[in-house]
């Protein structure tokens, strides 16, 4: 029942080229950053990545884009990735953009063994009726374009067919786990690093302080420890690197508006 193992190479060690990742985080709040420098380290290539977004540009999963390791994305949002942008536009990289909501409901569904699940979100758009490019030519035309999806009424609404998403592997991030897998994550960083987790048939969790079995109260635990097959210890370093993506500062009016 000890899913600790030594290292995050230790724990990234069967992820080989063209294997699917889902992976936790929001922009940079959560993302797993140890494993996935780690298996930028592996050198593994050709992958699949499911996450809300591809991280900034050299940080997160930006690191393996910017290496070319990343041949399809499926996710919500491009963001302030200048270098995910390029890669996309001129077709260096397959993106597939959904609905946050479905994002999130596709990899928890697959966690849970639904194969699919009907949705308002998208009906009457290219999402439902097809024509999203997902890959583009050279020369800037699509050439690989979002299939039509099937539309049923329920109730007298439309909802959109939304299959549900499993990937070979999933990396999160938590701020408590311990050695049997259960984890616990800190407010904004639970984002969708359970539902990750969920979805990866074989789940590395990158833990900020490991417990003991016990210690976490099961009413706290966010996350079972049946989702997660490996456990990797921080740092107290690598639990204190925590970037910013956009400073917001409280301007020093004292009346309590405005952002500087």
């Amino acid at each position: 029942m000890d899913k600790v193992v030594a290292s995050a190479a230790d724990a990234v060690a069967g992820i080989g080229d063209g294997a699917s990742l889902a992976v936790g985080g929001f922009g940079l709040c959560g993302v797993p950053t140890v494993l996935i420098s780690a298996l930028y380290e592996r050198g593994a290539a050709d992958l699949t990545v499911v996450s809300n977004n591809c991280g900034l540009d050299g940080r997160g999963l930006g690191q393996l884009l910017a290496a070319g390791r990343i041949a399809r994305a499926r996710g919500s949002y491009v963001g302030a990735n200048k270098e995910f942008a390029r890669q996309y536009l001129a077709g260096e990289i397959e993106v597939e953009l959904m609905p946050q909501g479905t994002l999130a409901e596709r990899l928890r569904a697959g966690g849970a063994g639904i194969p699919a699940f009907f949705t308002p979100a998208g009906v009457g758009t290219m999402v439902a009726d097809g024509g999203l490019p997902w890959r583009y030519a050279p020369d800037g035309t699509v050439a690989v374009a979002s299939p039509a999806k099937e539309v049923r009424e329920f109730g007298g609404r439309e909802y959109v067919l939304e299959e549900s998403i499993t990937t070979d592997f999933a990396l999160v991030r938590a701020a408590v786990g311990d050695r049997h897998g259960n984890l616990v994550f800190d407010k904004a960083a639970r984002n969708f690093n359970p539902l990750a987790a969920m979805a990866g048939r074989v789940t590395l969790a990158e833990v900020e302080r490991l417990a003991e079995p016990g210690e976490i109260d099961p009413d706290a635990v966010h996350l079972p420890g049946v989702f997660v097959q490996h456990v990797v210890e921080l740092t107290p370093e690598q639990a204190a690197d925590k970037p910013i993506e956009l400073r917001t500062l409280r301007s020093g009016t004292g009346d309590g508006g405005g952002d500087a």
